[in-house]
């Protein structure tokens, strides 16, 4: 290396490079109002499910000291069970950064992508980007988007799947009563919201209920939705993995705690 040369922060500190897609690339320092998209270089993130990665051009939105949203493998790995779930008539609440509308949009068993956003500041700073005419084949203009309330729109045409993004920390409160009312609106075939697989967990560690694939469906079955239960994966170990990572010290009671110590099938 040159003594010039920028340093390997990748290697310096052992960790893979997460690499988002070219998605990424579509991404520049924009701002609407109280929002910003800024894009921080070298950071190390925690994925959802696995462990730390460096993202080299982290693009983020911005509120205040708040992030909403960025680029990072904790982002990517808790929502793309839902990208490749999608198909026909998508509906998504809350805008953000759009990458999921845009993954979504590029799916050929997808037909039209409906994003509900109730802040025009956030529909203006996408004006700006113009994210969606920048992907390829034309698939932006099966995207539209509406300026409304989540929890009160409703649609024109039959959805085939509903994925609610509306919240700001991946584990707050009880998310499960607004994702029905939501879904009381909307009547989607399926659904698939944001940090399911940490609720799924907190609900079955409430019950005393092993995170094992009978403790998994007896908790779904309870919450009343058409969850999308991911095919050709081992599902309950993803559930069990991301809440080791992000749940255990502050969401378990010390008696449920115990449990992610295990193996999620108990062996």
């Amino acid at each position: 290396m040159s003594q010039d040369a920028p340093p390997d922060f990748a290697a310096a500190l052992g960790l893979e490079v997460f690499d988002f897609g070219p998605l990424a690339a579509l991404y520049r320092p924009v701002e609407a109002g109280a929002w910003r998209l800024a894009i921080g270089a070298n950071i190390p993130c925690r994925g959802y499910w696995s462990g730390m990665k460096l993202v080299r051009a982290m693009p983020g939105l911005i509120r205040g000291t708040d992030t909403w949203m960025s680029l990072t493998p904790i982002e990517y790995e808790s929502q793309i069970l839902g990208v490749g779930a999608a198909q026909g008539h998508v509906v998504i609440m809350g805008l953000g950064m759009g990458w999921v509308a845009a993954e979504t949009a590029l799916r050929e068993a997808v037909s039209r992508v409906t994003i509900v956003e109730r802040d025009p500041e956030v529909i203006a700073l996408h004006r700006e980007l113009d994210l969606f005419a920048q992907l390829p084949g034309g698939a932006g203009d099966k995207v539209r988007i509406v300026e409304g309330d989540a929890l009160a729109w409703r649609p024109d045409h039959p959805v085939d799947l509903l994925m609610p993004d509306i919240w700001l920390g991946l584990v707050e409160g009880d998310r499960v009563p607004e994702v029905r009312r939501m879904q009381d609106n909307v009547g989607a075939r399926a659904v698939y919201f944001w940090g399911q697989e940490l609720e799924i967990a907190r609900h079955a560690a409430a019950a005393g209920r092993r995170l094992d694939a009978a403790g998994v469906e007896a908790t779904v079955r309870e919450f009343a939705l058409p969850l999308v239960m991911p095919e050709g994966i081992d599902y309950p170990r993803f559930i069990h993995a991301a809440a080791r990572q992000w749940m255990r010290d502050r969401w378990f009671a010390p008696e449920h705690a115990a449990m992610l110590d295990a193996a999620p099938n108990g062996s």
